[in-house]
């Protein structure tokens, strides 16, 4: 067992260590910035899909419409979105960051997330690439088992 877990595996252990580090980031930097973890999440999201249209970050945040739409309002109010109209359907609108992520404050949002690429860039290229696909593929088959036992438990009800 290591210290920072009960877990035996050093593998579990490690992950378990990014896991915690990067929730404390990230509680942190939205704490500064005063913003929930919702919030936080559509800025991310926006800042690598800038244009998105509400229905694509409702998708994405897994929230309804009405929920995506106060949430970007509060956003543009408080100068950290943008709204820009279609110029082909003025009914639709993009979404867009109003305030860059590479300078502060808002920089807290990706400090960890950067940090720790930087640490992964040092890796020798294939060892790096059998990390990947095996994190890849242990993530999708926990996920994928998930799935099954609550559509099992689902059509046992």
């Amino acid at each position: 067992m290591t210290a920072e877990t009960s877990e035996t595996s050093p593998l579990m252990a490690a992950l378990m260590l990014f896991c915690r580090e990067r929730a404390i980031a990230a509680a942190q930097a939205r704490k500064e910035l005063e913003v929930n973890e919702l919030d936080a999440k559509a800025i991310l999201y926006i800042a690598t899909h800038a244009g998105a249209r509400p229905s694509e970050l409702a998708g994405h945040l897994r929230v309804t419409s009405a929920g995506v739409t106060t949430m970007v309002e509060r956003l543009v109010r408080r100068g950290i979105l943008r709204r820009e109209a279609d110029e082909a359907d003025r009914r639709v609108s993009h979404i867009h960051l109003a305030v860059s992520l590479d300078e502060e404050p808002w920089s807290q949002l990706t400090r960890f997330h950067d940090a720790f690429r930087a640490v992964v860039s040092q890796l020798d290229s294939e060892v790096e690439r059998e990390l990947a696909v095996f994190l890849t593929h242990a993530t999708l088959t926990a996920r994928d088992e998930i799935d099954r036992s609550a559509t099992g438990a689902t059509s046992a009800a």
